[in-house]
């Protein structure tokens, strides 16, 4: 079977985008947040906190987030960056969560999956190359104005850490400085350097959404979408045949953008929201898994109508 067919029937990617040579991972952000401004009404200077939640930052240090606030205006936003691969950007909204029940002065705050996966890749290993993608969403995470109103409900994550050294970008840290040495070896690209047990995904995503909803009591036909990392179509499919839910339940867009990591879910959010797909009320499960290897999953009732 050649790359093309393979991407196209087993892991439904059919397109997808990289940015621009000139462009870093702070460029693709600002469109995103942009966006998310608008959406909910607010301004640059209402921003509270901006977390930008990526492994493919501009630098590595200091945080992307530091330079988005700058390049945005975002005047009166504190920031910072979070990295838990894919499963940032579900990580970064429990984050957020908790900073709004903690403190009623964050009340508007931003937080960004993004992905720039295109400057680590090595593209002779096209096994690898040539799932992956860039991108970057956003939302507004704001306090709900009564106790019965939508909003995020539960939350679990989880991290199986056995698996740190399976996937990832390994060179530039202090366990791995750049060297010449490390550069011919590609230490500085993104390495699958063993295989994670496929069924990894498909045993713990049913496991967490069933927890999730036993916190919210709630049930599975409650759910009207769920929201899963993008890499693998046989994993989203295996997960809600476990589940015993219509595959059609599950909000794909891989296939028009490839696997964006830790922006893939905020997009597909995005998407769905775009096509008038959410309504509000409507219960939403998001579980992001990425290396580590490290999960993040939330059940929420989406906040207005599309």
């Amino acid at each position: 079977m050649d790359i093309d067919t393979f991407l196209r029937e087993k892991r439904n990617i059919q397109q997808r985008y990289f940015m621009a040579p000139e462009q870093a991972t702070s460029d693709l952000i600002i469109p995103a947040v942009e966006q998310s401004l608008q959406s909910a009404g607010i301004t640059k200077e209402e921003v509270d906190l901006l977390i930008v939640c990526t492994d493919t930052p501009d630098y590595l240090s200091p945080s992307t987030a530091s330079v988005v606030q700058h390049k945005m205006g975002l005047v009166n936003a504190g920031t910072f960056d979070l990295n838990s691969a894919c499963a940032g950007f579900v990580s970064g909204l429990d984050v957020a969560s908790k900073y709004i029940m903690a403190d009623e002065r964050y009340r508007n705050i931003v937080v960004v999956g993004a992905y720039g996966m295109s400057k680590y890749l090595d593209w002779d290993v096209y096994q690898i190359a040539s799932l992956f993608a860039d991108g970057a969403g956003a939302v507004v995470v704001r306090a709900t104005e009564k106790q019965e109103d939508p909003g995020i409900m539960a939350s679990k994550l989880f991290t199986l850490g056995e698996f740190y050294d399976y996937m990832g970008v390994y060179g530039g840290g202090t366990a791995k400085p750049i060297t010449q040495e490390s550069i011919g070896r590609k230490e500085h690209l993104l390495n699958f350097a063993k295989k994670i047990p496929l069924e990894t995904n498909s045993v713990h995503w049913p496991r967490l959404i069933k927890l999730l909803l036993d916190r919210s009591d709630r049930k599975l036909e409650d759910v009207k979408q769920f929201f899963l990392t993008q890499i693998n179509i046989g994993t989203i499919e295996a997960t809600m045949d476990s589940l015993g839910v219509d595959r059609a339940k599950s909000y794909n867009i891989m296939d028009r953008y490839g696997y964006t990591g830790s922006a893939c879910i905020p997009m597909a959010i995005a998407d769905a929201a775009n096509h008038h797909k959410l309504n509000k009320g409507d219960l939403i499960m998001l579980v992001g898994s990425g290396g580590g290897v490290a999960m993040a999953s939330m059940a929420l009732e989406w906040a207005y109508d599309t």
